[in-house]
C-alpha cells in the first residue's frame, strides 16, 4: 500500500544525513543530548515527546514515542494521560484566541 507517510522513513532518518552531514550531525547530537538523562527521566521526555507529537499530528514521532514510552516503561494509562495533557492544551490554546473574537465583536458593538 502506498501511503503519504511511509513507515521505512522513520528507521532512515539517519540518510538526511546526506544533503549535508555537518548539520545533521550538529542536529543528532543536540537530539540526543536532549533526550538524555537529566532534570527530567528518560521515560519523562518519552512521555512529552509523546504528547508533543500528538499535538504537532506527526505520525513518525507517534512512532517513535510511543515504542520509546513503552521501552522506558511507561504504560497505556500514563500515555493516554499525556496525550489527553497534549490535547487539553492544545483546545485551551484555541478556545483562548477566541478573545481576539470576542474582543472584535465587542469592539463593533454586536
Amino acid at each position: 500500500m502506498d501511503t503519504y507517510y511511509k513507515p521505512q522513513h522513520l528507521h532512515q532518518f539517519g540518510e538526511i544525513a546526506e544533503g549535508n552531514g555537518p548539520l545533521a550531525k550538529k542536529f543528532f547530537d543536540y537530539y540526543g543530548a536532549v533526550f538524555a538523562e537529566g532534570a527530567l527521566t528518560e521515560r519523562e521526555k518519552c512521555l512529552i515527546a509523546l504528547a508533543v507529537a500528538h499535538t504537532i499530528q506527526c505520525p513518525y514521532c507517534i512512532d517513535a514515542y510511543t515504542t520509546g514510552s513503552l521501552e522506558k516503561g511507561a504504560d497505556l494509562e500514563q500515555m493516554t494521560e499525556a496525550l489527553h495533557v497534549a490535547t487539553a492544551i492544545r483546545g485551551g490554546a484555541s478556545l483562548v484566541h477566541g478573545m481576539q473574537m470576542l474582543e472584535q465583536v465587542r469592539k463593533k458593538g454586536m
